[in-house]
């Protein structure tokens, strides 16, 4: 029986996506499943190391227009339904699940964000969530929801049994800890050009993000802690152009570091540099950057929406997603009182120290031994 795990957001580097895939196949792998890959047009990336070494099936979907080719496929196009001789399971960890006549599956839903936020999607994106989630979710035998408020606004909004569905978090990879090294600090410093004192914000610049409200609640902060800076990392997303706009509005450019995208291998280094980690996002099906950052020992300052709280619990301060005044006083709080950033650490860490990868693979593990897939003890 083969085993097929979608691993295409992993090779082309997808941000969060590509994380939970990539980190959950190798979590899988560590138990002994016997994985087989698929990727997406593997010519517009490769997977890491030892994912690489997987039998891989492919397809050629190209990058740029893999939705429409991937619907036409759904409704009877060729390119998806010779991709799979022998598959027989199929895990999709994205947003796409191929017909395989007498397979079983398994679908990760992350998050509901088009249904909720619309105006944060590209038109064709929207389009493409709307005809096609329902049917995937429809159509596979199980869907692992990434979290209780991902498994709620599936029932609400795709009115599926409930039975069908698990709620399986996401974890954290060990290396995501307190780093003693000051060698390895002093050159992320280096790479990335680090301010000596730092609020850290991770994630693809997107509306969703909520990166306006941030620098707005960093230019209030700067009247009285002018000398603290504010480092933005990750690539550049849809829709984002106004965040842009309004850091050149606010006369932020000198002081606001943008990173770009920062390879996996320099995260752990780079949380364990911040003085604070904060998360403004509007919506997020888990929310792995806040937990990763509590595992280095990064106080953290989230807001209170959708899932976040589920995953931060005690362990951050949570704060309305949309002000800017509250975001300046927490960070100011957080950066000034030595005993409050002691306490986050520590209920940061035992925190982060509840959700690993391991045990996400033998909950999905699990799963799959439900569905009939035979796995070794």
């Amino acid at each position: 029986m083969t085993l097929c795990f979608d691993l295409s957001a992993a090779a082309h580097e997808r941000a969060g996506l590509g994380r939970y895939a990539a980190s959950l196949a190798q979590a899988l792998l560590d138990l002994g499943a016997p994985l087989a890959a698929f990727v997406n047009d593997p010519r517009d990336g490769q997977l890491p190391p030892p994912l690489n070494e997987l039998r891989t099936f492919t397809a050629a979907l190209p990058r740029k227009r893999w939705r429409l080719r991937a619907a036409w496929s759904y409704f009877g196009g060729p390119d998806l339904r010779r991709a799979f001789p022998g598959v027989s399971f199929f895990h999709a960890t994205e947003h796409l699940l191929p017909v395989i006549p007498g397979a079983r599956s398994v679908f990760t839903l992350h998050d509901t964000a088009y249904r909720l936020f619309p105006q944060y999607h590209l038109l064709q994106n929207r389009l493409y969530l709307t005809v096609m989630m329902p049917r995937f979710l429809a159509r596979a035998d199980r869907v692992i929801c990434v979290s209780e408020n991902t498994r709620r606004d599936a029932l609400r909004f795709y009115r599926l049994p409930p039975e069908k569905l698990v709620v399986i978090p996401e974890g954290v990879e060990p290396r995501f800890r307190p780093m003693p090294d000051p060698a390895a600090l002093a050159a992320v410093r280096q790479k990335y050009r680090l301010p000596e004192r730092f609020i850290l914000c991770v994630g693809t610049l997107e509306p969703r993000k909520n990166i306006v409200t941030l620098l707005e609640a960093y230019a209030q902060l700067r009247r009285s802690q002018p000398e603290v800076g504010l480092v933005l990392a990750g690539g550049r997303g849809w829709l984002f152009g106004g965040i842009f706009e309004r850091l050149r509005a606010l006369g932020l450019e000198p002081h606001v570091t943008l990173t770009g995208y920062v390879p996996d291998a320099d995260l752990p280094a780079l949380l364990n540099c911040a003085a604070a980690f904060a998360y403004p996002s509007v919506f997020e099906g888990f929310g792995l950057p806040p937990l990763e950052a509590m595992a280095c020992g990064a106080p953290v300052v989230v807001s209170n929406a959708a899932s976040l709280p589920e995953v931060v619990g005690d362990a951050g301060l949570l704060l309305p997603p949309g002000n800017a005044r509250a975001w300046a006083e927490a960070l100011g709080r957080v950066l000034t009182d030595p005993a409050l950033r002691a306490d986050l650490r520590a209920r940061g860490l035992a925190r982060a120290a509840g959700f690993t990868w391991a045990a996400a693979a033998r909950a999905t593990l699990e799963v799959y031994r439900q569905l009939g897939l035979a796995l070794e003890n």
